[in-house]
């Protein structure tokens, strides 16, 4: 398999999961670390707000919801009604939910005010236009969930919130590269779609990076915590100076509700870590989760890793020309407006919790731990392979 197949694979899963390029309750709540479970639970003395969120039962959408309840918001969410949460089922109980079609069905939406809108699953310009423009006199506030996609390709070091867009496909797109440019051109345009209604003074606009935590629909980072549990020699690909850049769902759920609160208008990146890390920096602060034995066995040959079909673990993506700089996202504006990150540790006990919880089925856990073409079932070759190409 090729690099751009293996990548466009990558792509289709997530955007399939509906994640952005993004247990019962109870369960959930006891992995969470002290700091976290505080910041979760203190309710804001502001007004309380009615937010209606587009979507909301996926990855993002129910940290959000279950924040925003328990700091005393009214939640209303928008759905086809097809996809139950899997976790905080009992704050779920707690929210209005409406059913209709982003496509052709903005019924239930009608005639209703909220103080905030957050879109989640505007995944196409038309969706976020119509419902931007049904809902802008009913409502103060749309906090558009775009992506650091926008500024496909990554040919830059710092990408700011300024920084130009990709509002359109070049006519000499590589097919490898379609999805990408479609990708980052429909988040681009749908963020001035909203805009366009609801003006800049009453729009939110929140571009996160890759995104890892409880609920991810994908298994795109799970490996790390599964590895890591279980110590011994772990491979760890990548050269030394590959840039990794992350954020737990969490942080960047709760900071969009209280950037709502706020009604801090703008455009921001919701990129961690707080600084700059490499890939090497990255691995040996989460082998510190758990107290197992373990050595890191690093791979950093390109063309090695090409012939054993290893082009990413996330948050490490082989560097390619169009993605020299995806992991080089500034992230200051999003830390002087109040975004926090709870630590790597945290991150990987949480999800670690919540994959052996029972929000996720026995059957997700037994295909990704036996599927013979992953990274985790193959790894032990790949160190003998590399081993023996060393000696």
């Amino acid at each position: 398999m090729s690099h751009k197949t293996s990548r466009r694979k990558f792509l289709e899963t997530a955007l399939k999961a509906g994640v952005f390029l993004p247990f019962s309750s109870t369960v959930l709540y006891s992995c969470i670390s002290k700091s976290s479970e505080k910041s979760i639970t203190e309710v804001n003395s502001s007004k309380k707000l009615k937010i209606l969120i587009l979507g909301g039962t996926s990855f993002l959408g129910p940290h959000q919801v279950a924040y925003a309840v328990n700091r005393g918001h009214s939640v209303s969410i928008f759905t086809r009604g097809k996809t139950k949460p899997s976790i905080y089922k009992d704050v779920f109980a707690k929210v209005e939910q409406l059913i209709g079609d982003r496509a052709n069905d903005l019924k239930a939406l009608e005639n209703r005010k909220w103080d905030v809108v957050i879109d989640n699953s505007g995944r196409k310009v038309e969706w976020t236009k119509r419902s931007a423009a049904l809902l802008k006199d009913n409502c103060d506030v749309y906090l558009y969930t775009s992506s650091t996609g926008v500024y496909y390709p990554y040919v830059n070091s710092a990408f700011k919130e300024d920084s130009k867009v990709v509002l359109s496909v070049p006519e000499d797109c590589k097919e490898e590269e379609k999805l990408e440019y479609d990708y980052g051109v429909m988040k681009a345009n749908s963020e001035l779609a909203a805009i366009e209604q609801f003006g800049k003074d009453r729009t939110i606009v929140v571009r996160p990076t890759y995104m890892i935590g409880p609920s991810d629909r994908t298994n795109r980072f799970i490996h790390w915590p599964v590895r890591l549990e279980k110590g011994g020699e772990i491979m760890v690909p990548g050269k030394k100076e590959d840039a990794v850049q992350y954020v737990d769902v969490r942080d960047v759920a709760e900071w969009m509700i209280r950037l709502a609160e706020e009604k801090k208008a703008g455009t921001y990146n919701a990129v961690g870590p707080k600084e700059a890390q490499n890939m090497h920096a990255f691995i040996s602060e989460a082998k510190k989760t758990f107290p197992v034995e373990s050595s890191l066995v690093m791979i950093d040959d390109y063309e090695f890793l090409k012939k054993n079909n290893i082009y990413y673990i996330v948050p490490w993506i082989m560097s390619s020309p169009s993605h020299i700089g995806s992991a080089k996202i500034n992230n200051q504006k999003a830390l002087r407006n109040g975004l926090s990150f709870r630590t790597l540790k945290d991150s990987i006990k949480d999800t670690l919790a919540w994959w052996k919880s029972d929000a996720v089925s026995e059957e997700r856990r037994k295909e990704f731990m036996t599927d013979p073409k992953s990274i985790l079932m193959r790894e032990e070759a790949i160190i003998k392979k590399w081993k023996a190409l060393k000696e």
